[in-house]
C-alpha cells in the first residue's frame, strides 16, 4: 500500500468538526477492496470515499463507499466531500466546474457552483427516486427508533425511499421528540439488516428557524449508529414528498433546506431542489464542505 493520501472533509458545513465527517481517499487505484475496507475501518468515520479511474466514457473518476464494517452503494456526504476536495485542494476547478463520478447505483453529476470566483456549494444530481410500501407495524417503528407512537405525524405515510439505497422515513410531529430519540441499537440492526434498508431516517416539519425540515438517521445495520446529517437519505425524502404529491404537483421546482445533526452537536444543512418539470422528479441536492485533516496513510 505505501504512502496513500488520505482526507477528512466535514460535508455540509463551512465549520470543522461539525456536519457529516467523510474520508476521502483520492487516488485509490491501486488499492484492493480488503485494503478499502480497512482503511475505511481505520478512520472510523461514518464512510470513507475512494476515488479511482473510470472506464465509462462520461464519467471523470470510479467511487466507491466504505463505511467501518461494509461497502456502501452510494454516499451522498462522502460524495460531496470527494467533489469539495478535488475543487479546493487537487486542482479540478482549473479543468471545469461539473465532476461526475460513477457509483454502484450509477452516474452522479455533481456541479461545482462558483459565486465571484468562490467556490459556494457543490450539487449532486441523485438518481432516480423510488418509494415503497412497508409492511411493519407502526408502533413497533416507534419502539425501535426510540420514539411513542403518539410522536408518529399520521398526516405522512411511513414508507421506504430511495435514490440509491433504501431508507425508512419516519414522520414525526415535533423536532422535541426527534432530538429525544432513543433508539434501540442492535434490534433497529436486525429489522434493517432483515429488509434491506440502509438507514432509518426521522423526520419533521418542525424545523428549526431558517429550516424547512428536520431529520435525524440512524444506519446501525452498516456500523453507523447514528450519521450525522445524511445526503442520501434527505435527497430520497425528497424524492417521496415528490412522488407521494406530498410537497408541489408536477410542472414546478421546489426549494427545500434541511437540517440535522443538531441532536448529536454536528449541526449540517443541505438545500435540495425538487424539480418536476420532466415526466419524472429530479432530486439534486447541494452543499458546503470544509477540509478538516490531511494526511498519509502507511501500511
Amino acid at each position: 500500500m505505501n504512502h496513500v493520501s488520505v482526507y477528512h472533509v466535514d460535508a455540509f458545513t463551512r465549520e470543522p468538526f461539525a456536519g457529516n465527517p467523510a474520508g476521502v481517499i483520492p487516488e485509490a487505484g491501486t488499492l484492493t477492496l480488503q485494503q478499502m475496507q480497512k482503511i475505511a475501518n481505520e478512520l472510523n468515520l461514518p464512510e470513507s470515499a475512494f476515488l479511482m479511474p473510470s472506464d465509462h466514457p462520461e464519467a471523470d473518476f470510479r467511487i466507491r463507499y466504505f463505511s467501518p464494517s461494509v461497502e456502501i452503494d452510494f454516499c451522498g456526504h462522502a460524495t460531496v466531500g470527494s467533489a469539495w476536495l478535488l475543487a479546493t485542494e487537487r486542482g479540478w476547478l482549473e479543468k471545469g466546474s461539473r465532476i461526475v463520478f460513477e457509483t454502484n447505483v450509477g452516474l452522479i453529476p455533481v456541479q461545482l457552483v462558483m459565486e465571484d470566483g468562490q467556490l459556494q456549494r457543490v450539487e449532486m444530481t441523485q438518481i432516480k427516486p423510488s418509494v415503497k410500501e412497508f409492511d411493519f407495524d407502526r408502533e413497533e417503528v416507534a419502539r425501535l427508533v426510540g420514539i411513542t407512537p403518539a410522536d408518529l405525524d399520521d398526516r405522512y405515510p411511513m414508507k421506504l425511499a430511495s435514490t440509491g439505497n433504501m431508507h425508512l422515513l419516519v414522520p414525526v410531529r415535533t423536532r422535541q421528540a426527534i432530538d429525544a430519540a432513543q433508539p434501540l441499537i442492535s434490534t433497529l440492526a436486525e429489522m434493517n439488516r432483515d429488509h434491506g434498508i440502509t438507514t432509518t431516517h426521522l423526520f419533521t416539519w418542525d424545523a428549526p428557524e431558517g429550516y424547512d425540515l428536520y431529520t435525524r438517521d440512524f444506519a446501525p445495520a452498516i456500523g453507523i449508529a447514528e450519521d450525522p446529517v445524511t445526503g442520501a437519505a434527505n435527497g430520497a425524502l425528497a424524492g417521496y414528498l415528490a412522488l407521494e404529491e406530498l410537497l408541489l404537483s408536477a410542472g414546478q421546482v421546489h426549494q427545500l433546506v434541511i437540517g440535522q445533526g443538531h441532536a448529536i452537536g454536528r449541526p449540517g444543512t443541505l438545500y435540495v431542489t425538487v424539480d418536476r418539470l420532466g415526466e419524472s422528479p429530479v432530486i439534486r441536492v447541494a452543499g458546503e464542505a470544509n477540509v478538516t485533516i490531511a494526511g498519509q496513510m502507511r501500511g
